[in-house]
């Protein structure tokens, strides 16, 4: 099936699988020309091929990395000559453990990495397209930032600054460009897998709705938070749980 295009483009970080390649798959089937970015070249290659190469490009490198954000950025503008845009999904979670025992120092690799770069990837397309043409930034957080998260509190603490991160830029970018935040809880992805590998069933247990996430959840939720049927909504965090919260107060 041809798919006819948007005219628009976006650029998501962290994009070569998981959730991040699920957004991509959204944003392509709708018709936009995206640009994904990932550690691994090998890997971002592998993507881009199965995204589909005529619409889709992959720039490798380490998200926390100015240069490398400044340089997904200008290729988006080279191929493309838009990023309307920026889906920040790039995030890492190095660390499982009480918090009284966390290394300051891999504290700030998670920081680094999930919050600081998110802004470094705000800034860049805020400047190269947006300011002047407007557009959608989302970041993927997580319900590890709106809720208390026993023994990944490095994760949740970055998550929560990543939610704080989306109202600023909302404030700040309003407005021509609109800013929200997706707090998805357990999607069965390779970065999650520790928290639900061997026991999957009984995981999913606890959801009201019978299973954990797909990345395909997260990809339709930003699809939303970046189309026109969102243009009235900014500043918001869209939780996408499965109906984990309903279970908070059930004794």
């Amino acid at each position: 099936m041809t798919v006819q295009d948007s005219g628009k483009v976006a650029l998501i970080t962290g994009a070569s699988r998981g959730i991040g390649y699920g957004v991509a798959e959204a944003l392509v089937a709708r018709g936009d020309r995206v640009c994904i970015t990932g550690r691994t070249e090998e890997t971002l290659k592998e993507a881009v091929e199965r995204l589909g190469a005529d619409r889709v490009i992959g720039v490798a490198g380490k998200a926390h990395d100015t240069d490398h954000q400044a340089e997904a950025v200008a290729r988006t503008m080279e191929a493309f000559g838009r990023v309307d845009f920026l889906v920040n999904n790039a995030g890492t979670n190095p660390v499982f453990g009480p918090i009284a025992e966390l290394d300051l120092n891999v504290a700030r690799k998670v920081f680094e990495t999930n919050v600081i770069s998110a802004l470094g990837f705000a800034q860049q397309t805020f400047r190269a397209w947006q300011a002047e043409n407007g557009g959608a930034i989302v970041n993927i957080a997580s319900v590890a930032g709106v809720s208390a998260s026993p023994f990944i509190g490095a994760y949740g603490m970055s998550k929560a600054a990543m939610v704080n991160l989306g109202l600023q830029l909302a404030h700040e970018f309003a407005p021509k460009v609109r800013v929200n935040s997706i707090a998805p809880a357990v999607v069965k992805t390779k970065f999650a897998q520790a928290l639900y590998e061997g026991r999957e069933e009984e995981a999913a247990a606890a959801y009201p709705l019978g299973r954990l996430g797909v990345p395909s959840d997260i990809g339709g939720a930003a699809a939303f938070l970046t189309s026109e049927q969102s243009a009235w909504v900014t500043g918001q965090t869209l939780v996408v749980d499965g109906g984990i919260f309903l279970n908070a107060g059930v004794g």
